[in-house]
């Protein structure tokens, strides 16, 4: 079993890869493999990112006793017209 990818680490290869096909650099067999580890690391980004979305949550204030209130995190509120950005 394969251990988990840390989120930079696998941001930080898909900018390898990404350089590499747009410099042309491997042959077309080799561009393809690393194309599909590419797709692959994209889907584990996103996987990642959305646990992180699910674990935050968003401060709201502080109650009489000075103790933080928190809620859910809402990431529609972080959107324009539902798009992110």
């Amino acid at each position: 079993m394969s251990e988990p990818v840390q989120f930079e680490d696998a941001v930080d290869e898909l900018e390898r890869i990404v350089d590499e096909l747009e410099r042309g650099r491997p042959a077309l067999s080799l561009a393809l493999e690393r194309y599909e580890q590419g797709v692959k690391l994209i889907g584990q980004c996103q996987k990642l990112l959305d646990q992180a979305e699910r674990s935050v949550t968003l401060l709201t204030g502080v109650d009489d006793a000075g103790q933080p209130i928190t809620g859910p995190f809402d990431s529609a509120a972080t959107t324009v017209d539902g798009r992110s950005g």
